[in-house]
């Protein structure tokens, strides 16, 4: 499951980071590293971007960068 699908209001685990040369390190640099969790924070009314709570902070992400993100949900 990729990041992009999780729902709003549930938690998952990064797997992996898909992708390559600047887009994943700026991912990478941005704390989206395998075995963070993350929370769903909410949706735009179109659905992009979306807003996640990961390592104490807030980030939003488009979801074609969310869509590199592999992630499993987890219950918390």
């Amino acid at each position: 499951m990729t990041l992009d699908k999780l729902s709003i209001g549930k938690y998952g685990r990064i797997i992996a980071v898909r992708g390559n040369g600047r887009l994943r390190h700026r991912l990478l640099d941005m704390g989206l590293t395998p075995k963070v969790i993350i929370h769903m924070q909410r949706k735009a009314p179109m659905g992009d971007p979306i807003s996640i709570y990961l390592r104490g902070y807030e980030l939003t992400l488009r979801l074609e960068d969310a869509s590199m993100v592999e992630i499993e949900e987890i219950n918390l």
